[in-house]
């Protein structure tokens, strides 16, 4: 185990009462993994591309989730598309400048307010809420799910390469 469960701070207070609630608690549920896995790592380490010949690493993890947290919920969610996706240039958060503490601190930085930011929206929004999504009529229940499996698979590939950088495994 990575963590004993009394400390793992994803551990929910019993069950969930309500659908919202349920994947609410989902979401957070991997977004805190993500971070669990970068817990405790050096700028190098965070982004070192551990299964070649992906190009993912920690670090490109957080930084995708952040664009991806601003695209669903500030672009389609509210419905403003005007504002650029964050790393538009770039290969959706994973191609990395150079990497230093700076860059560490202001991609975690920018993914947590990114959450922050979905959360507000999240709980001013109703599930049944139909926004646009590439010309299709789309509830936002659909957009949380899409959201909870965008960040299952990104903690499994989190899983593969904290593992080939030191060993651990789990959670």
């Amino acid at each position: 185990m990575w963590l004993p469960q009394d400390q793992d701070p994803r551990m929910q207070e019993g069950p969930t009462r309500g659908e919202k609630e349920c994947l609410v608690g989902y979401l957070e549920h991997y977004r805190g993994t993500l971070a669990l896995k970068c817990d405790g790592l050096d700028a190098d380490q965070l982004a070192t591309r551990a299964v070649p010949p992906s190009n993912i690493s920690l670090l490109g993890l957080v930084r995708h989730m952040a664009r991806v947290e601003q695209s669903w919920f500030r672009r389609v969610i509210e419905e403003r598309m005007d504002i650029p996706r964050l790393f538009q240039d770039d290969d959706g958060g994973f191609d990395l400048p150079d990497v230093d503490d700076d860059l560490v601190r202001e991609s975690h930085a920018l993914w947590e307010g990114e959450i922050a930011y979905a959360r507000e929206v999240l709980d001013r929004t109703d599930l049944d809420t139909v926004v646009d999504v590439h010309g299709e009529p789309t509830e936002v229940r659909d957009i949380i799910v899409h959201m909870i499996e965008e960040y299952a698979r990104h903690c499994g590939h989190a899983d593969l390469v904290r593992e080939c950088i030191d060993g651990r495994t789990g959670q």
